[in-house]
């Protein structure tokens, strides 16, 4: 028999077999909180020109975004739909086994989320930089709306899709910041603690895709289909509040802090593709694709290019 992507989940979790991750600040060695090729804006002309100090704060609040985004994602969106799963409320049977496992997915995202928080509150403390109050209540509410009559016939499948797409979208930061030497190691650890727990929630909720997939009847394949592009996209679209806040507190004005993120994050269809890869692979081998009107569908919201399927 085959081993799922968590049956080895007692052994080799983070919340199982992690240490906390206490901050050794090496920035004094020349290491950055982040890497500023990762942060799109502070190569802008408008940010460019601002004092050295100014930039380090700028990317140590950019760590924030990325850390507060977690516990906020993590708890608000992907924790909705573990929860469907594991307490068999999404619509569709479900076997212990997937039940089980979502039960150990939400156990990860809840300790994501409190060594997120923990992390930022370290280096608030070492460097003097305030956390900013970011809630992230409009990007969740935007979530919320994409959800909301999506699927009026089968309503817990909206939010189950989201996180399905949630947990297969390719991050580049998971990736990027392990292997990058130049940032400070503590950070580095988090990150790639982070990415080998989420290694395994992709291949499960991929799993579970095919599974879902196959297990609805052809009307049900069809709304699904022509829903998953307008979820995809809702998940792509970036929470520029907090950039706008950060900006600020840099001390450009309201309007300099606004010209700069719509600069900065237009909508960009080559580089959604690109987040969203695997996600359409997942699509592609489970069959999505083949019900008629699914490719015109997912090329009208600029996710394929008629060369992926």
């Amino acid at each position: 028999m085959s081993r799922g992507p968590l049956d080895g989940w007692y052994e080799a979790a983070g919340v199982r077999t992690g240490v906390r991750r206490m901050l050794h600040d090496d920035s004094a060695a020349g290491k950055v909180f982040f890497p500023e090729r990762l942060v799109p804006y502070l190569a802008h002309e408008a940010v460019a020109a601002l004092p050295a100090p100014r930039r380090r704060e700028l990317a140590v609040r950019h760590l924030y975004q990325f850390l507060l985004s977690t516990t906020h994602l993590e708890t608000r969106v992907v924790n909705r739909g573990a929860e469907l799963i594991a307490d068999d409320r999404c619509g569709v049977p479900v076997g212990t086994t997937a039940r089980l496992d979502a039960f150990k997915v939400y156990c990860d995202e809840g300790y994501h989320s409190l060594y997120s928080l923990d992390l930022a509150a370290q280096v608030a403390a070492a460097t003097g930089i305030a956390i900013p109050r970011w809630d992230y209540g409009g990007f969740v509410a935007q979530l919320d709306d994409a959800v909301v009559g999506t699927l009026p016939e089968h309503p817990a499948l909206a939010p189950l899709l989201q996180t399905v797409v949630f947990e297969t979208l390719v991050t580049s930061i998971l990736n990027e910041v392990p292997a990058d030497t130049g940032v400070v190691t503590t950070v580095r650890d988090l990150v790639r603690d982070h990415a080998k727990d989420e290694g395994r929630h992709h291949r499960f909720f991929t799993a579970f895709f095919h599974e879902l997939w196959h297990g609805l009847d052809a009307g049900t394949r069809s709304a699904v289909a022509f829903a998953l592009p307008e979820l995809m996209k809702s998940c792509l679209v970036w929470d520029v509040a907090p950039v706008r806040s950060s900006l600020r507190l840099a001390g450009l004005d309201a309007a300099t802090a606004a010209a700069v993120t719509d600069d900065c994050y237009r909508a960009d269809d080559e580089r959604f593709r690109t987040i969203c890869r695997a996600s359409l692979r997942m699509c592609a081998s489970a069959g999505v694709f083949e019900v008629p009107g699914a490719v015109d569908a997912f090329a009208a919201h600029g996710l394929l290019t008629g060369e992926e399927c």
